[in-house]
């Protein structure tokens, strides 16, 4: 079973960085579509970036050249770097898995149905 653990969340000022990370269990992620959810409080659950097999990532506009995506050397690691952050960037950051090898083809956020609880981040102005 997959199970997923979010960890780096925590309050920073804008302009400031973080990097989030995520641990996987009983799974070895290398050949599955993984990604990043955030959710903030009213607001829709918003997909952030997800990652393909062989490295192929994606982004959110809203993040588009500000956050980073990416596979740690380490076994089943995921990051999230993230820069010059902004108070809309607060949020919940989930990572999330798909549970199937669709050829390590992610098709958008679809398939991404496997989430951790979440760690937080809050970008203070």
């Amino acid at each position: 079973q997959v199970q997923l653990a979010e960890s780096g969340g925590g309050s920073v000022q804008a302009g400031g960085s973080l990097r989030l990370s995520c641990a996987a269990s009983g799974y070895t992620f290398s050949n599955y579509c993984m990604g990043w959810f955030r959710q903030s409080p009213g607001k829709e659950r918003e997909g952030v970036a997800t990652i393909e097999s062989d490295g192929t990532t994606t982004y959110a506009h809203s993040v588009k050249g500000r956050f980073t995506i990416s596979k740690g050397k380490a076994q089943n690691i995921l990051y999230l770097q993230m820069n010059s952050l902004k108070p809309e960037d607060s949020a919940m950051y989930y990572c999330a898995a798909d549970p199937v090898q669709r050829g390590g083809y992610c098709y958008g956020y679809k398939y991404l149905e496997v989430w951790g609880q979440g760690t937080l981040v809050t970008v203070s102005s």
